[in-house]
C-alpha cells in the first residue's frame, strides 16, 4: 500500500489532506490503523497528515477530546484518537499529525468553516495535496474553500452549540452550503487540464491533486457561473434554499 501511495504521487515531506471510505479500500492489514500507518510511512517523518474531524451533532457543544466524527468514516474517527494527533477546537474540526499539525489545527472561526483561516485553507497555503481514497469529489472539502475564495453569494441557515461562560449557547449563522452531488463535475475539470492523478490504493480508487489546483479550476468555473454546483430548481431542497438566498440583481 505504501508503494501504491508513492506511485500515485504522494510525496515524502508533503502536507496531505485525506478523505477516505475504508469500505472501498479494505481489507488492510491492521484495519483502519494499518491504512493510517501506510499514509504516515509514505509521507515520512517530515510529512503532515490531515483528515476531517467534524462533529456529528450540532446540538451538542463540541469537545475535541470526546466528540466523535463517525460521519467522516472509520479512518477519520480512528485517526483523531491516536497518540500524537492534534484536533482543532471547533465543530468544523480537522485533525493532523506531523510538523505542520499545530499550525493547521490552530483556532479557526466557527462561522466561516472553510476559509483561508481554517485547516483546509492552511493546507492550501502550504501547497498541500488532497487525496480522495474510495470517495469522489462530492466528499472534497477543498471545494468549499474554492467557493469561499470565489465569493459565491448563496448561503443556508445553520446553527450550532458553543460554550460561553461555562454554559451551552446556541448560535445561528449563514454558511455557504448546498447539496454536494454536483461537485462530481470537478473530476472532469481536473482531468481535462491534467491536474489530477489516478490510481489504486488497496482496493480503492484513488485521486490525488494539489489543493491549489483544485481551487484554481473550481474558481474559474464559479467565476463564469456562480450556480454551477446548484441543481436546477425543484430537484433538491438544499440547492433551492441556496439559490433563493442569492441577492437579485
Amino acid at each position: 500500500m505504501i508503494e501504491q501511495l508513492l506511485a500515485l504521487g504522494v510525496t515524502p515531506g508533503a502536507t496531505l489532506l485525506v478523505h477516505t471510505a475504508y469500505s472501498k479500500v479494505r481489507p488492510v492489514d491492521g484495519g483502519p490503523q494499518g491504512l493510517i500507518a501506510a499514509l504516515r510511512s509514505a509521507l515520512g517523518p517530515q510529512g503532515t497528515l490531515v483528515m476531517p474531524s467534524m462533529s456529528d451533532d450540532d446540538e451538542l457543544v463540541f469537545d475535541p477530546q470526546t466528540t466523535p466524527c463517525r460521519g467522516m468514516g472509520i479512518v477519520a474517527e480512528t485517526f483523531w484518537r491516536l497518540p500524537g494527533v492534534l484536533r482543532s477546537h471547533s465543530p468544523h474540526a480537522f485533525a493532523a499529525v506531523g510538523p505542520e499539525a499545530a499550525s493547521i489545527t490552530a483556532d479557526h472561526p466557527w462561522d466561516v468553516p472553510h476559509g483561508l483561516d481554517s485547516p483546509v485553507g492552511r493546507v492550501y497555503e502550504l501547497d498541500g495535496h488532497v487525496l480522495l481514497l474510495g470517495v469522489g469529489h462530492d466528499g472534497n472539502t477543498t471545494i468549499h474553500l474554492a467557493e469561499t475564495l470565489a465569493g459565491v453569494r448563496y448561503r443556508r441557515p445553520k446553527s450550532l452549540m458553543l460554550a460561553r461562560g461555562g454554559r451551552p449557547v446556541r448560535v445561528d449563522y449563514a454558511e455557504i452550503d448546498r447539496c454536494c452531488a454536483r461537485f462530481a463535475q470537478v473530476d472532469q475539470w481536473l482531468d481535462a487540464s491534467g491536474r489530477q492523478r489516478h490510481g489504486t490504493v488497496g482496493r480503492g480508487v484513488a485521486r490525488l491533486a494539489r489543493s491549489r489546483e483544485i481551487v484554481s479550476v473550481v474558481w474559474d468555473r464559479l467565476r463564469d457561473n456562480e450556480t454551477v454546483f446548484l441543481h436546477e430548481p425543484g430537484v433538491d431542497h438544499e440547492c433551492d434554499e441556496a439559490r433563493a438566498s442569492i441577492p437579485r440583481g
